[in-house]
């Protein structure tokens, strides 16, 4: 098989592995259900999505593992623990365990959480080893999909309930999150054993252009199609089957035939290089006898220049911006480890932002069940939510590789400066949904969050590795986003607690364990404007402090 055609076959496994590995993603379309399954509190529910983002505790193991076990190897480690993790959940509420304690439960959702590091381990590294030439792009194009596994999920449990029954739909979410990805792993993984190796750097370049123009086509038809989806149009045509086929044909069939586009676009690339090396062989021909005529004169040219240069060097005249910048640029990327790292102003502030933006909108998310059923919405509506913002994380997480592929270096936007723009619009959405409890405010909220959390994680990969280097990424990025469960838990917790204070205020629905009004949740968004406003403050002092780190960069 040739290089490029293993590249894509890579590539492809692992839009796949991405599409259905974000069963976290997934949870707010059942946490109303499972809370009443299980008959537990709001203060347990948010414990039970917090443990699942404390598997990210343990994210750090994933990458030592990558360092000494095949690749193949971690990844369907991670799908097993992942097949454990809902698996066991699913026997249960299904009544084929009699009992699990609430303290089981919590564990099998850390070990789930946890399950997904490890694919993601698998993925970004993979990917940093396929793509060398342009690896911000691949990694960007490739988990944005990731976004989609919400929608992805709740239209196959829309196809295969066949009834309007939101438990059996509960039932099947656990059922579909511990198999489909155990299922991916086992296809995907023979494609991603080997590392590739290219020498001629130049073709390689043009040949993964190409496949990323193609590429990016697909992704931009498929996220289109989502969201459309999402607004209600897969009911207009009466058949959530037939709307969930050509999903299925996007996101697995159409992608197949990236590596025969590349083929091809690599045949006429071939056979375009060839006639124009034949045309310049054939006026290099006409221009010899010229050439010799004027030789003497240009090597006296090239003597005077030669004394200049050196009279400038010996001056200090050559600056930054001549050609010694290039290799200052290059050497400003350090690969530094875990110890290093954490000694860092610049880490900690990047730790704190993520915390405030990313994370917070990602606790959103996780709320967003709840916070539908507060403001008297049905489940049907909770789902066209969840697949509303698994959409917009999806086109989120596409746009920042997007730009960066078609303008290239001309307009080059340094990571910590998109991260500081995309703070404001969360700080602002969370204020939208305080001061407003109409419907529409729900999903004007909904969409941005979105949006800017899906930017938000697909920027950070490309920000660990800007400032902290490439060598250690596997483990320095598992250590950056530790602070996903530590945040998860703090602004979750906040969140239920006053969400119980202000059910036990109200006069009615409390035998149903439910809050209802918008109050349920105004001190909540409020305090997490706040927050997410301080986390934007804190991203424009890091932008600051790495702008000339940037600026040189641009200069290479």
């Amino acid at each position: 098989m040739s290089h490029s055609i293993y590249q894509w076959l890579s590539f492809v496994g692992i839009i796949w592995l991405q599409s259905f590995n974000g069963t976290n993603t997934d949870f707010p379309a059942y946490s109303s259900q499972l809370k009443k399954l299980l008959s537990i509190s709001q203060f347990q529910l948010n414990n039970l999505a917090f443990a699942s983002d404390a598997g990210k505790l343990l994210a750090w193991f994933t990458g030592v593992a990558s360092n000494y076990l095949p690749l193949p190897v971690v990844l369907i480690i991670g799908a097993t623990l992942g097949l454990i993790g809902y698996g066991v959940q699913f026997l249960y509420v299904v009544q084929k365990i009699s009992h699990l304690s609430y303290f089981h439960i919590f564990m099998l959702n850390v070990l789930a959480g946890n399950s997904i590091c490890w694919i993601n381990t698998v993925c970004y590294t993979r990917i940093i080893k396929n793509f060398p030439v342009d690896p911000q792009v691949a990694v960007g194009l490739a988990t944005s999909y990731v976004g989609l596994s919400a929608k992805i999920y709740t239209d196959i449990v829309d196809v295969i309930s066949s009834s309007s029954d939101a438990t059996a739909k509960a039932k099947n979410y656990l059922l579909l999150n511990s198999i489909l990805p155990l299922i991916v792993s086992f296809v995907t993984a023979p494609v991603l054993l080997k590392d590739l190796v290219c020498n001629n750097k130049q073709n390689k370049e043009n040949i993964v252009q190409i496949g990323f123009t193609i590429m990016f086509l697909v992704t931009i038809v498929t996220g289109v199609y989502s969201v459309i989806g999402s607004l209600g149009w897969k009911n207009v045509v009466q058949s959530p089957l037939l709307y969930t086929i050509g999903l299925a044909l996007l996101l697995i069939v159409i992608p197949l035939m990236i590596p025969v586009g590349v083929k091809i676009g690599k045949f006429l690339l071939k056979w375009w290089h060839t006639k124009k090396e034949s045309r310049i062989f054939d006026l290099s021909m006409e221009d010899n006898h010229q050439s010799a005529n004027s030789m003497d004169e240009r090597n006296g040219e090239v003597v005077v220049e030669m004394k200049e240069l050196k009279e400038m060097v010996a001056q200090d005249i050559i600056s930054d911006d001549s050609i010694g910048s290039g290799f200052r640029v290059q050497d400003s990327v350090e690969d530094i480890g875990v110890k290093v790292m954490v000694r860092r102003v610049e880490f900690w502030l990047y730790f704190f932002v993520y915390m405030f933006g990313g994370t917070l909108g990602l606790v959103f998310m996780n709320n967003l069940g709840q916070i539908a059923e507060s403001r008297g919405q049905s489940s049907t509506t909770t789902s066209s939510l969840v697949s509303l913002s698994s959409a917009f994380c999806f086109f989120g997480r596409l746009l920042p590789s997007l730009v960066h592929h078609f303008s290239g270096n001309k307009y080059m936007i340094s990571a910590t400066t998109s991260i500081a723009t995309l703070m404001a619009p969360i700080s602002a959405s969370f204020y939208l949904l305080a001061f407003n409890s109409g419907i529409i405010s729900l999903y004007i909220s909904t969409v941005i969050i979105g949006l800017c959390i899906g930017s938000f994680t697909s920027i950070s990969v490309s920000a660990t590795t800007e400032l902290f280097g490439t060598k250690n990424f596997s483990i320095n990025h598992n250590i950056v986003v530790g602070n996903i469960p530590i945040g998860s838990f703090v602004f979750g917790t906040c969140a239920a607690l006053l969400y119980e204070k202000k059910k036990k205020k109200s006069d009615h629905m409390n035998m149903m364990n439910i809050c209802m009004g918008a109050e349920c949740y105004r001190t909540t968004f409020i305090i997490w404007g706040c927050i997410s406003l301080l986390g934007t403050i804190l991203a424009f002092v890091l932008y600051l402090r790495t702008r000339k780190f940037y600026q040189q960069r641009q200069l290479r």
